[in-house]
């Protein structure tokens, strides 16, 4: 028997119409809605992280859009290019760096290590194109352009290395007259005493150097501040004065006791050993080598000592007096000398893995770990082995924690230590800038705590790379100019690089807009501004998640030919490691850069918006960073422009 199933009402939640309501409503808007931001798009330019990581602050997207085609060199009245693409490139570069060969060739590129194309798949080999600019350069005699006027103001720059050379280089430019005073033969500083010229030719960095000084640079060399010319003498006949001189005093071997008992003549600092070699006094060395350090500089003396090699009828004590300052003897032909065992222990390898690897291949054998405990010295007093012990360390919050690992003991046969953990400053005879840990302490604008009129940059303000003291030489010399001129030092960007101008675009192109008061976000009608754009350069580094990397196809890099040497093929070579790349190359390196926070005229927002509402600007009117405009009337804030564009140069911003 079935039964009736009871049925049961309940009451309607929701409904589709109120009481009332006679008229059907679309859903299209709100279906639409989903899509819609009520804001169109802003031209925004960022940072890219290149810049945003490279000490001497390069506008490094900038120079490779020139060499890639985007930005043209600016034409003449008579239509044509004033310059060729490889100089208009190279005095962008120069804008902040006026060592770009050298820099090329031994700068560990952390600008590559922050490259978003790292996202995609390798990094642009921004190293690469910068070599290949400073050798055109000097290959075609390029000159800086000295300022029109002078301003009468005298910089006194102490030590002619990597930070006095920039800061006289700028300085020069600002108008003032700069006068170098180095202790050393030559200038170069660490550039030519500190680095073998198997990795900066000295014809290359002469070159440079000289470019620098037919700006009207004065030098007086082998004169030492403090003892050949005072301070005093400085203040009485200079406005200012830049201290650069350098760390160029090596650190002993951080060993516990009395350090008298572990000093050895065979046991010397990496910066006198690099001396005696880059001098020409140092012509052999010991047939077992112990190297302490773990980064580019402890490489640079292995394989020093490796090319070098030891001469077995030899007198052992010759190599010490080569690095005591004494001149040696004249060696035996190549064929009888033979390959010195080279070994380098380390705590915490910073070395760049390139390096590490060309010492490995070589032949050196690289001891990760461990840490130095003692010297063992024999009846003469001369060192016979390193003690060493292992250890595990970890870079904690900045500071290195080290745990030695006892019952690891043991010694290492060496008949020559080299001690490459760092470097030092000479205060002999300028003692008052010492501030206690025998660095200098300065401000931000790098003026010496106490001292006003009295600037420093480089190793003395804190040991790092070539191109960090090259970024202090142009900060100091901004503060320098400002001091000159009675002016309130002013506060540094938090990116503090040289960027891309679109005024000087605008100059450029005759393009006239007028006064340029306040903001430029969200000017669409104003003819006396750009249209709808903000450069947020100096305050934003723009990171790979706002850009559009799907955009970019899988591209190997262009790398430059790099000779390897082994064992045998190390021993006695000194010849260049690293072949520039050929202008087709460098072409082709420079397309792979992304332009990351800036237009680079790819036409996608163009082709994707669905109104139309972007359009290119009129060939008159267009330029680098100034290629496409937004119709208002037209956009709905679709935001598919933003989403296609590769570069993050387009922001939903207008409508904030």
């Amino acid at each position: 028997m079935s039964a009736t199933p009871e049925i049961t009402t309940e009451k309607l939640t929701f409904r589709r119409y109120k009481e009332g309501e006679t008229k059907v409503k679309r859903w299209q808007e709100q279906i639409f809605q989903a899509s819609y931001t009520y804001k169109c798009p802003t031209y925004v330019q960022s940072t890219p992280p290149c810049q945003g990581s490279c000490p001497s602050g390069e506008d490094i997207r900038g120079y490779l859009n020139i060499v890639r085609g985007i930005e043209k060199p600016p034409v003449g009245a008579d239509g044509k290019p004033t310059m060729s693409w490889q100089e208009y490139a190279w005095r962008r570069l120069t804008e902040a760096n006026p060592l770009p060969s050298v820099m090329g060739r031994v700068c560990p590129a952390p600008c590559e290590t922050g490259c978003n194309r790292n996202e995609v798949e390798d990094h642009v080999g921004i190293n690469s194109v910068e070599h290949y600019l400073g050798d055109w350069a000097i290959a075609n005699k390029l000159q800086f352009k000295a300022p029109e006027h002078k301003t009468g103001k005298k910089v006194a720059i102490i030590g002619g290395g990597p930070a006095g050379l920039s800061a006289a280089y700028h300085l020069t430019l600002k108008g003032h007259s700069c006068t170098i005073f180095d202790e050393h033969e030559f200038l170069g500083g660490m550039m030519r005493y500190g680095i073998p010229g198997y990795r900066t030719p000295r014809e290359t960095l002469d070159a440079e150097i000289q470019r620098i000084l037919d700006l009207g640079v004065e030098v007086h060399l082998k004169t030492r501040i403090g003892t050949d010319v005072t301070l005093e003498q400085l203040r009485e006949s200079y406005d200012a004065i830049f201290l650069g001189l350098g760390a160029q005093a090596g650190r002993a071997l951080p060993l516990p006791g009395d350090p008298a008992d572990h000093a050895a003549p065979n046991v010397v600092t990496a910066t006198s050993f690099l001396k005696a070699f880059n001098d020409g006094r140092l012509k052999t060395v010991g047939h077992r080598v112990v190297v302490v350090g773990g980064g580019d500089t402890s490489m640079d003396v292995a394989t020093v000592a490796r090319r070098l090699g030891h001469i077995e009828k030899v007198n052992p004590t010759d190599f010490e007096g080569a690095i005591a300052g004494h001149l040696a003897q004249d060696v035996a032909d190549i064929s009888l000398r033979q390959g010195a065992e080279v070994t380098l222990t380390s705590v915490y390898m910073t070395a760049s893995k390139p390096e590490i690897e060309h010492a490995e291949a070589e032949g050196i054998t690289i001891m990760g770990g461990w840490m130095p405990i003692g010297v063992v010295k024999g009846p003469d007093g001369r060192a016979t082995a390193l003690r060493v012990m292992q250890c595990e360390a970890k870079m904690i919050s900045g500071r290195l924690d080290i745990k030695k690992i006892e019952g690891t003991e043991k010694e290492l046969p060496a008949d020559l230590i080299v001690s490459a953990i760092g470097q030092a400053v000479d205060f002999t005879g300028i003692e008052e800038f010492n501030a206690g840990k025998g660095m200098i302490a300065a401000d931000k604008n790098y003026q010496v705590s106490g001292k006003p009129g009295v600037f420093a940059g480089g190793d003395v303000i804190r040991p790092h790379l070539l191109t960090t003291a090259v970024g202090h030489g142009a900060i100091a010399a901004d503060g320098i100019d400002q001091f000159l001129a009675g002016q309130e030092m002013q506060r540094r960007p938090k990116i503090d690089v040289h960027s891309f101008d679109l005024m000087r675009k605008y100059v450029e192109k005759g393009v006239q807009l007028g006064e340029v008061k306040g903001a430029t976000h969200g000017t669409d009608s104003n003819k006396g501004v750009v249209h709808n754009y903000e450069n947020r350069s100096e305050r934003y580094v723009i990171p790979h998640d706002q850009l559009f990397l799907g955009h970019f196809q899988y591209t190997d890099r262009n790398k430059r030919h790099v000779t390897h040497l082994n064992k045998d093929s190390a021993l006695g070579n000194f010849d260049e490691r690293i072949d520039a790349l050929s202008e087709a190359e460098v072409i082709a390196e420079a397309k792979r850069c992304m332009s990351c926070g800036q237009c680079f005229e790819c036409d996608n927002c163009v082709v994707y918006c669905p109104q139309t509402a972007v359009y290119k600007v009129k060939k008159t009117e267009t330029m680098t960073g100034r290629y496409v405009a937004t119709d208002y009337d037209k956009c709905i804030g679709c935001h598919i422009c933003a989403d296609v564009c590769p570069t993050g140069y387009i922001q939903m911003g207008l409508g904030e």
